[in-house]
């Protein structure tokens, strides 16, 4: 077994999402992690803790050992604000927040739009209503409606300019940081660091999110 085929097992396994896993040349072997999307029976939003990173830091230290991946350092964390969007379920899962997209190739000029998320057809295919140069703009109501597959009469949000996408389109895209003192759409980021060495007996301190 591959270390991504490794990594993803071993997340999904402990019941999280992964969203994101790679290894630089030095060796460091980064891997991003968030809850799985609320259900309806969830009172509120969950938030990646260290203790949940330090679970899945222990349990790849294992996996991986048993498997042979080879890597220098360990790094699991939180995927921050500016959660990055890998996969079409984050497409789906995020319709209606504010994202930021990076084109592989530029249109009219321009590589990177932000705006609003809203779905086409499918999973593929996608709209941002884009912002203002000065600030975010809130999709309408009938946007909104758009994305949960409800008819749109046609009587809002006209004029809007908007930027339609497939995925394979997409260099990089990343939810754009939300902050309104009321709440936050994710916890501040945490993260554990571990070396394949690293013990995974009492003598672990946790120090400000990282295992030494």
């Amino acid at each position: 077994m591959n270390w991504q085929s490794a990594v993803e097992r071993t997340v999904t396994g402990l019941g999280y999402d992964l969203v994101d896993a790679e290894k630089s040349a030095g060796g460091l072997l980064r891997v991003l992690i968030d809850q799985l999307p609320a259900g309806p029976a969830d009172a509120g939003e969950r938030f990646i803790t260290v203790d949940d990173c330090e679970k899945v830091t222990r349990q790849l230290q294992h996996v991986l050992e048993v498997e042979g991946c080879s890597y220098e350092r360990l790094e699991v964390s939180s995927p921050g604000l500016d959660r990055p969007l890998k996969k079409a379920a984050d497409y789906v899962r995020f319709a209606g927040e504010q994202v930021e997209v990076t084109l592989k190739l530029p249109f009219k000029g321009r590589k990177k739009y932000r705006g609003a998320l809203l779905a086409l057809d499918g999973a593929e295919h996608w709209r941002l209503v884009l912002a203002a140069e000065v600030g975010a703009v809130k999709p309408t109501r009938a946007q909104l409606r758009a994305t949960r597959g409800e008819p749109d009469n046609g009587s809002e949000g006209k004029g809007e300019q908007a930027l339609d996408f497939a995925l394979d389109e997409v260099r990089e895209a990343r939810l754009v940081p939300v902050v309104d003192f009321k709440g936050r759409r994710f916890a501040e980021p945490q993260h554990a660091l571990a070396t394949p060495e690293a013990s995974t007996g009492s003598d672990d301190q946790v120090d400000g999110g990282r295992i030494q």
